[in-house]
């Protein structure tokens, strides 16, 4: 599993990013791939599936 610290998350939308501890790059993370409600700098432990557009986080969980 990946760590990182949710970016943004908008729940209306159901959408946001997560800043990999390690790469520091973003991640798109959408609400089919939540496993907890998740907010804005929480930290987070997922995985990640390449997606049409590209890396979504799966089985995001607050650490």
């Amino acid at each position: 599993m990946l760590t990182g610290t949710v970016k943004f998350y908008n729940e209306a939308k159901g959408f946001g990013f997560i800043i990999d501890d390690e790469s520091q790059s973003d991640v798109f993370v959408h609400a089919t791939g939540l496993l907890d409600k998740v907010a804005q700098n929480d930290k987070v432990t997922y995985d990640v599936k390449e997606g049409k557009n590209g890396p979504n986080a799966i089985n995001v969980k607050k650490a």
